[in-house]
């Protein structure tokens, strides 16, 4: 069998980019069932409504949609289960401290294999109100309007 090299996009949270503003990013490992793994690889998994929380020192992903796998048999897994992730001790440590004093949140990203193996992107985020949002969105059309000027000028038109 051959080994899986590079990254492999599974699902990406896009929406998270709209509601929070991204102060830190961690890659986690997922502790997952076989049939999990399988649905994965067909590329199913939505992260709209995922976050993780710290229990007992313990990262946990919860509330990712993961569908059971179309030929699994009476094995199959729960599809909103709660998900056990890895990370380093002192990374944890970190992230309780940051969630404790500053009342941050752990949103994930995206979902991907990493050389065959299964990993979460996590970002530790804060809310946006909806003034943040408008400003964004106004940065993003300026942004916008001015590559399409550059396009114009660069090919002679106004």
């Amino acid at each position: 069998m051959v080994k899986e090299r590079g990254r492999k996009v599974i699902s990406q949270n896009r929406k998270a980019r709209h509601d929070w503003s991204v102060l830190d990013v961690y890659e986690a490992g997922i502790a997952l069932t076989g049939t999990e793994v399988k649905s994965l690889r067909q590329g199913k998994a939505q992260l709209v409504d995922g976050f993780a929380t710290v229990d007992d020192g313990e990262v946990w992903l919860r509330n990712v949609h993961i569908p059971e796998y179309t030929e699994g048999t009476w094995t199959n897994h729960e599809p909103r289960r709660s998900r056990k992730l890895l990370l380093h001790r002192h990374e944890i440590e970190r992230l309780v401290g940051k969630i404790k004093e500053s009342g941050l949140s752990l949103v994930p990203m995206s979902l991907y294999f990493s050389d065959g193996k299964a990993k979460v992107e996590l970002a530790l985020a804060r809310g946006k109100k909806a003034h943040d949002k408008r400003q964004d969105i106004a940065k993003r059309d300026v942004e916008r309007e001015i590559q399409r000027a550059i396009g114009r000028a660069r090919k002679g038109r106004r």
